[in-house]
C-alpha cells in the first residue's frame, strides 16, 4: 500500500530514502534536523501524519515490523529444546528502583493494547490441557502507595470509598460531578495521576495531551490544588533527598541520589524526579516480592501443583490445575 501511495518501491528502513520521499518527492515540511539530515523519528512522523497518509502508514509499518522481529520471529527460536518451553531470566539487580527485570527474552512487555498484540499474547499457553494461566495483579498500586505516603485526604478517600480514582480526579480538576466526566476528561486525569508519580512536567503533559504548556501547567496546578498532600509529599521528598542524599522505600531500602545537589540543572531535575518516583515504584516492588515469598511458602503446603511462572511488576502469573483455579485465586 505504501509503494502504491508513493508511486515507487524503496527501502522503508533507509532514513536516506525516507527523507527523499517525505521531503523531496512529497514536499512535506521538515520537522527537526539531525547531523545526517532531517529527522524521520516517531515524533516527526506523528506530526506529519496530519498532513499526509504516508507518515501514518510508515508508523504502522514500523509497529508491525517491531512486533514481527521482537516476538513472532524471535520467540519460537528461543524455545528450550529439552523442556519445549520458553524460559526468561529474571534479574534481581537490573533496575534502579528494585523492580525485577526480564531478559532473553523479555516476557514483561509482550504487547496487550492492540488486537495484534493480544493475538501474540494468545500464543502463550498453560503447561497442559488440564491447567490454565491465572493472572493476579495489584490495582493502581503506585497511586495507592502515593496516597499512603502523602496521606492526602482526597486521594486516600477515593481509594477507601472504592471510587474510580481517575473519574474522581477529573471531576475535582474540572469542577463537575463525577457522573458528568467524559472519556476524554477521564483519560487526561489518568495521564496526570500516573505522570505525577514520575515527576511529570508541564512540557511533558503538553506533549502527551496536545495542549499548550500554559494549559498543561493549569492542569497540574489544579491537580495540586485538588490533592495538596501530594504536593507537600513531593516537596518534602526533594528536600529530604537534598539533605540526606538518598530516599527510602516503605521497607527502608535506600536509593542514593547524589546528583540532587549537582550544579548542572538538568542533572538536578532528573534526580528530583527520581526522588519522587523511587520510593513509590520501589515500595511497589518491595510489596510484590513480599507477596511472592509468602505465596511460594504457602503453596508448598496447600497448592503443590500450582506454579508461579512469571512476575510482571505488579502482576503475578500462575500455572494452575483447572479444577482448583477458583480456590487458588481466592488464596492468592
Amino acid at each position: 500500500e505504501i509503494y502504491d501511495l508513493c508511486g515507487c518501491e524503496f527501502n522503508l528502513n533507509s532514513p536516506k530514502q525516507l527523507r527523499e520521499i517525505l521531503f523531496e518527492k512529497l514536499g512535506l515540511p521538515v520537522g527537526r534536523k539531525t547531523k545526517t539530515g532531517p529527522s524521520t523519528d516517531e515524533e516527526v512522523l506523528r506530526n506529519l501524519s496530519q498532513k499526509h497518509e504516508f507518515p501514518r502508514m510508515l508508523l504502522e509499518y514500523r509497529r508491525l515490523t517491531k512486533l514481527k522481529s521482537t516476538y513472532i520471529d524471535a520467540l519460537p527460536l528461543l524455545v528450550d529444546v529439552q523442556t519445549q518451553r520458553l524460559h526468561t531470566t529474571l534479574n534481581q539487580a537490573g533496575t534502579e528502583t528494585g523492580r525485577l527485570s526480564s531478559s532473553n527474552p523479555n516476557l514483561q512487555n509482550i504487547p496487550v493494547k492492540t488486537e495484534l498484540g493480544r493475538s501474540i499474547r494468545g500464543a502463550v499457553i498453560a503447561f497442559s490441557e488440564d491447567s490454565v494461566l491465572l493472572s493476579c495483579d495489584y490495582s493502581q498500586i503506585e497511586l495507592r502507595i502515593l496516597a499512603h505516603m502523602s496521606k492526602d485526604k482526597a486521594l486516600t478517600g477515593a481509594f477507601l470509598q472504592d471510587a474510580d480514582v481517575h473519574s474522581r480526579t477529573a471531576a475535582l480538576i474540572y469542577g463537575i460531578d463525577e457522573k458528568d466526566v467524559t472519556d476524554d476528561q477521564r483519560s487526561s486525569a489518568k495521564r496526570i495521576n500516573f505522570g505525577i508519580v514520575y515527576g511529570l512536567s508541564a512540557y511533558g503533559l503538553s506533549h502527551d495531551l496536545s495542549l499548550s504548556i500554559d494549559e498543561a501547567q493549569k492542569f497540574i496546578d489544579a491537580y495540586f490544588a485538588t490533592y495538596p498532600g501530594v504536593k507537600k509529599y513531593i516537596e518534602d521528598q526533594i528536600a529530604a533527598c537534598e539533605k540526606d542524599g538518598f530516599v527510602t522505600t516503605i521497607m527502608g531500602r535506600r536509593r542514593y541520589l547524589p546528583e540532587i545537589n549537582d550544579r548542572n540543572n538538568a542533572m538536578r531535575q532528573f534526580a528530583q524526579r527520581q526522588a519522587i518516583n523511587a520510593p513509590i515504584q520501589g515500595s511497589a516492588s518491595d510489596l510484590i516480592k513480599l507477596a511472592m515469598i509468602r505465596i511460594h511458602a504457602a503453596m508448598k503446603t496447600g497448592f503443590s501443583r500450582a506454579k508461579l511462572i512469571l512476575q510482571i511488576h505488579d502482576e503475578l502469573l500462575f500455572d494452575v490445575p483447572r479444577a482448583g483455579v477458583a480456590e487458588f485465586a481466592r488464596f492468592v
